[in-house]
């Protein structure tokens, strides 16, 4: 049997000590045990006919046996050197088809023993779906045949899948073209035990290089040299009787291949010397080539140099051409972006970026399309005369949408909304898709109409509708508005427009989701899945969603449960309150005191939230809205501090109002830049008798080059940088805080260094705080001893410093 100990720091508030200990795994109580230990249903995908569905079982939770398999990072990447697969990826172990009509469900006959299944793709005819199987020495590549339901290994090679997904199918449906490991690669280096050539040095040529703080980068020539060994691989052709042929000439280290539509050219882009230490793979040099379906080079569209070099501003953007990808809806026909500001957002010039067209076989130049006066943000291909463009400008929260011909080049787009895309009441909805003669998704068109699926978020609630949009007019239609305030339901699909067909999912506070057909004229509803309840001890929760207003007179809410024994018509009991949040910026105040919550979404907990207490005797307040606003010249970080208690008060305020809290029993909480929120409402007020913060970072020195949504650099803006930093003001802080952080935390900005030093300054400064680092755990935490561990240290310490 096997013990894994965890290592754990605490201060007792009112004490002076401070003791090591070696923590045996913990479970938490029974009440949230229950609901932590359950059975995930599966996802679900379907063909484009909705004829079958593919139903996909994973674990709950990975172990920690799991998280303990061999790793290399890299260039960004985290590798299983001995499984040429991403260490972090998250299999499936079972697959079931269902039939839609007759809602049946076969178990996937012929899978491996013990399978380790990922990388799922149906094939252009949806009569196959292919997928990999993780064995102890390599990932291996299968298929299913829908119609039987059985699966079969199709080649003994083993895939190469450390730089994403090693499978594309052939437009045919008859094969697929993978990437496989390289021939008698060389032996990986052990940069421990290797004997350095030399020192590592580092210059700069006196140009501005702002970038943000990355994790897992190259470090050294024997991490070079073992990127390149685990990176390289070679494209072959492997159909679906099994034969194997080779379709590049060369090896190399290839990010990313993709089909034609018509599935006559091939586009493969590969990763070049000389690589860099302060950014991951996917900014080294590349270069993109197109060849023919024999795998003879046609064309090199493309080659971006080293780009480590990043102009102050997130609308800053590489030159040389950028967002390269096949139009959907021709034959064989790239398009790409240009920035015309020379990728500098401080650049003023009327146009910031062109687009091109250019038609294989690549022999005439490409030809522009359009410019557009913000950044590009994308093309929604729908036919020869169709097309919507969007573009974007972050300092002003500005989208614009427009209506193109991509058969005139230069012609004037047509301007469909100029908006803000914070504004969720004014949201449009998006455009609907439908897979066309390519099996690609173009834009749904009939009758010069097209039509938009929106959230339906208002003042008054959330009311998902359809609207069909006259491409000549320009105008919208509603022709449905759900009516439902029991329920919630989402607007997937529209499978018959004529018919009135409508693929939709409902669920309530206490129905798991799950997927109908909805006809529009007939109002009849018609299930397709039926995933059960796994959280039946949450049904006589209390829940609601309430609003509230801040002190400037900025709308706030947040969803309020209570236990299911509080009377809240008596509320004779003054209950403790958790409040769990994230901070956003925002641009206005209207954006920012819009709700996107929903009292009929489905309860589902999970460890980074605190529904789970709502069982232990304790009011919550989830998703509390803590928006940090910024208008004008005004950047939202200017006034964070303020702002962000006022947000603290105001929730408080609302929910004492209600009379079901004791305010003097207030905890607060958050994950990553909720951590952040927590350590600093806890330095600067004195709302609340203590705070859990998960993954943070605390010291804004460490990201000098901008985080979250802060553009402006550290030298810019000392002030603000210290202020917002709670490393910095530690010795203010007096409050109960317990820290917990992923021992192998692969965010960018948030090292695990950042919780281990801010724990230190507590400690020394003589802070009541406990420091849990969870081992082998990245940014998010998958381990199920660590998440069942992570719910014990949270309610032993709520039970400690709130409850008693």
């Amino acid at each position: 049997m096997k013990v894994f100990f965890i290592s754990a720091c605490l201060l007792i508030a009112g004490f002076s000590s401070f003791s090591q200990e070696n923590v045996t795994y913990q479970k938490p109580p029974q009440e949230i045990l229950t609901l932590a230990d359950y059975q995930r249903a599966p996802s679900v995908s379907m063909d484009s006919k909705k004829e079958y569905m593919l139903l996909t079982y994973r674990n709950t939770y990975k172990n920690l046996e799991d998280l303990s398999q061999e790793e290399m990072r890299l260039g960004g990447l985290r590798i299983n050197p001995v499984t040429n697969i991403s260490s972090t990826i998250t299999y499936a172990n079972n697959l079931k088809i269902g039939t839609v009509k007759n809602k049946s469900e076969t178990q996937v006959s012929g899978l491996p023993d013990n399978p380790k299944i990922a990388n799922i793709s149906w094939s252009p005819n949806e009569k196959y779906i292919a997928f990999t199987h993780t064995t102890s020495q390599g990932v291996t590549l299968w298929y299913i045949d829908v119609a039987t339901a059985k699966a079969t290994k199709l080649s003994k090679v083993f895939l190469n899948a450390n730089m994403g997904n090693p499978i594309s199918w052939y437009k045919d449906s008859k094969a697929l073209l993978v990437t496989t490991l390289a021939t008698n690669p060389p032996a990986l280096i052990n940069s421990k035990e290797a004997l350095p050539k030399g020192p590592i040095v580092s210059e700069s040529e006196g140009k501005v290089s702002q970038n943000r703080t990355y994790q897992d980068l190259l470090k050294n020539k024997a991490d070079e040299a073992n990127f390149v060994t685990l990176a390289t691989s070679k494209v072959d052709k492997i159909d679906l009787d099994g034969n194997r042929t080779s379709f590049s000439k060369t090896s190399g280290l290839f990010s990313d291949v993709s089909f034609s539509p018509d599935g006559n050219y091939v586009m493969i882009t590969s990763i070049e010397k000389p690589f860099s230490y302060l950014v991951p793979y996917y900014r080294f040099p590349q270069i993109t080539v197109v060849y023919d379906i024999n795998g003879n080079e046609i064309k090199t569209v493309n080659e971006v140099p080293l780009n480590e070099i990043s102009p102050k501003g997130f609308m800053s953007t590489r030159t040389g051409k950028r967002n390269m990808a096949w139009r959907s809806d021709v034959p064989a026909t790239l398009y790409y972006v240009e920035a015309l500001d020379g990728g500098d957002q401080a650049n003023e010039v009327p146009f910031r970026d062109e687009v091109f067209l250019w038609e294989a076989p690549f022999t005439n130049a490409p030809q522009s399309l359009l410019k557009v006066q913000q950044r590009f943000a994308g093309i929604q291909w729908g036919n020869n005369t169709t097309a919507i463009l969007s573009d974007y400008w972050y300092d002003t929260r500005n989208s614009k949408t427009y209506l193109i011909n991509p058969s005139v080049n230069g012609a004037e787009p047509k301007l469909i909304w100029d908006r803000n895309y914070q504004d969720k009441y004014s949201d449009p909805g998006s455009f609907e898709s439908k897979k066309n003669d390519f099996g690609n998704y173009v834009l749904t068109i009939e009758n010069n109409k097209m039509f938009l699926l929106g959230d339906g978020f208002t003042k008054e609630g959330q009311f998902p509708f359809i609207d069909e949009f006259d491409i000549k007019t320009l105008k919208t239609k509603r022709i449905y508005t759900s009516k439902l305030t029991d329920k919630k339901e989402d607007l997937l699909s529209i499978e018959d427009s004529k018919k009135g067909d409508v693929l939709v999912m409902l669920q309530s506070k206490n129905e798991y989701p799950n997927y109908y057909f909805r006809n529009l004229k007939t109002k009849k509803i018609t299930p397709i899945t039926a995933f059960k309840n796994p959280f039946k001890s949450l049904n006589n929760v209390y829940k609601e969603v309430i609003t509230y207003k801040r002190n400037d007179g900025v709308t706030l809410s947040g969803t309020l449960y209570l236990p299911a024994n509080y009377d809240r018509n008596k509320k004779d009991q003054k209950l403790p309150l958790l409040i769990w949040a994230y901070p956003e910026e925002f641009k206005d105040k209207n954006s920012a005191g819009q709700t996107t919550q929903n009292p009929n979404d489905f309860t589902f907990p999970y460890y980074g939230s605190f529904v789970y207490w709502v069982t232990r005797g304790y009011a919550v307040l989830d998703d509390a809205s803590f928006p940090i606003i910024g208008e004008g010249t005004t950047e939202p970080n200017d006034t964070f501090i303020p702002q962000l208690v006022a947000n603290a008060k105001a929730a408080i305020d609302a929910v004492d109002d209600l009379g079901y809290i004791n305010r003097k029993k207030v905890a607060v909480g958050g994950h990553s830049y909720g951590a952040f929120m927590t350590a600093n409402l806890l330095t600067h007020s004195d709302l609340f008798a203590c705070g859990i913060a998960r993954s943070g970072a605390y010291n804004r020195t460490l990201t000098p080059f901008g985080f979250q949504s802060e553009q402006r650099n550290y030298w810019d803006v000392p002030e603000v940088y210290n202020m917002m930093s709670p490393f910095m003001n530690a010795s203010k802080m007096k409050t109960p805080l317990l820290l917990v952080h992923g021992e192998a935390d692969n965010n960018p900005g948030t090292f695990t260094l950042q919780t281990e030093r801010y724990f230190q300054a507590l400690k020394g400064l003589g802070a009541p705080v406990r420091m849990v680092l969870l081992p082998k755990e990245s940014h998010g935490y998958v381990a199920e001893e660590n998440i069942f561990h992570l719910l014990w240290e949270q309610d032993q310490f709520l039970e400690k410093y709130l409850k008693n």
